[in-house]
């Protein structure tokens, strides 16, 4: 079975006590926190490896570094494999430092947006643009509604009701 799918049944295990799938998460996004630390000490750094030689590296599990590269891959510069990985699958962390910013808060993951790191990579301006730009993507500006008896937007001068409207 690929080391995805047994993250899957155990992150999202539906059959887990509350509490327990509560603490696991607590403990998940504390090592997550580290390891982004020490990715955003050195940004441009190319990070490479099998997904256990990144374990090691990161003194995590396999699990907990399959976990982590879940999370990371739609922030990846080229995507990893995800979906067929095993422990001696090559993998890279090379990541795009705005996709990964505007990720973290679209996750509501602010533990992340806000580590001291980023400001050694983006000035606060620039946070703040990008933090803006990712919240306003999930925005739905609805337009103002056409009455029946307004002129009608397509431009034929009749109103509404009488064309588009019918």
């Amino acid at each position: 079975m690929a080391l995805l799918q047994e993250w899957q049944k155990i992150a999202y295990n539906d059959k887990a006590n509350k509490g327990e799938l509560q603490r696991f998460w607590q403990r998940y996004f504390l090592l997550e926190k580290g390891v982004y630390e020490k990715l955003l000490t050195n940004p441009d750094e190319k990070v490479e490896g099998t997904v256990k030689e990144l374990a090691d590296k990161y003194e995590l599990t396999v699990m907990e570094m399959t976990g982590f590269l879940d999370g990371i891959n739609d922030s990846l510069i080229e995507p990893n494999p995800i979906e067929e990985m095993e422990e001696d699958t090559k993998v890279s962390l090379a990541f795009d430092k705005e996709k990964l910013y505007k990720n973290m808060v679209d996750a509501k993951a602010d533990w992340l947006y806000n580590l001291p790191m980023w400001d050694d990579i983006f000035d606060k301006e620039t946070q703040k643009a990008l933090y803006l730009e990712q919240k306003k993507s999930g925005t739905v500006i609805v337009g103002k509604k056409v009455g029946r008896n307004d002129p009608c937007p397509c431009g034929s001068g009749r109103k509404y009701k009488q064309c588009c409207g019918k």
